[in-house]
Formats: C-alpha cells, sequence, structure tokens
C-alpha cells in the first residue's frame, strides 16, 4: 500500500493542487473539520458508494489515525483503484480544516 505523509498532503492543499481525498471517518468526526476539498464517505458505507469513484483518479484516503484510512485503502485497491493511505491521520493534521 502507498502511502504520504500529512505533511506531503498538506503541501499539496496549499499549493492548490487538485486532490481527490476521501474521509473514511464517521459523520460526527468530520463535524469537527475536515481538510478543506475532501469528500466524506464512512468506510461503513464505502462498499455501496464504490460506483460513484472513478477509477481513472489516484484518491487519497484519510481517517483519524490512519488505521480506517489504511483498510479503505486495500479495499479500492482490491477494487483497481489507485489509492494513497495517508499516514498519521488527521490526528497529526496540522493544516486548515472546514
Amino acid at each position: 500500500m502507498e502511502t504520504i505523509t500529512v505533511k506531503e498532503v498538506q503541501e499539496l492543499v496549499e499549493q492548490g493542487n487538485p486532490l481527490n481525498i476521501i474521509d473514511v471517518r464517521e459523520v460526527k468526526e468530520v463535524a469537527e473539520g475536515k481538510i478543506p476539498g475532501a469528500v466524506n464517505i464512512p468506510l461503513g458505507l464505502l462498499e455501496f458508494k464504490i460506483n460513484e469513484l472513478d477509477k481513472s483518479k489516484e484518491y487519497i484516503m484519510v481517517c483519524r489515525s490512519g488505521g480506517r484510512s489504511g483498510k479503505a485503502s486495500q479495499f479500492l485497491e482490491n477494487h483497481g483503484f489507485t489509492v494513497i493511505n495517508m499516514t498519521g491521520g488527521m490526528l497529526a493534521w496540522e493544516g486548515e480544516t472546514v
């Protein structure tokens, strides 16, 4: 599984790079703040929303600490998607949140 650090994602966001970020935390967790532009798909709903994702895009997976996003990354990789897991999760995020 490919990984990316919180700092690397933060730099990409700050540079205005177009990113496809999926936050797999629960709705209540995301309400406390998420990375700008991130789409919330709770891990338990990912298998039901998979047909809404585009296999030609690369996705960065995010959660609270990196565990759930790791599971989500494995799941999507097994279905032919290109994904990168953000290690450290939102606990390590120091950038802007919305």
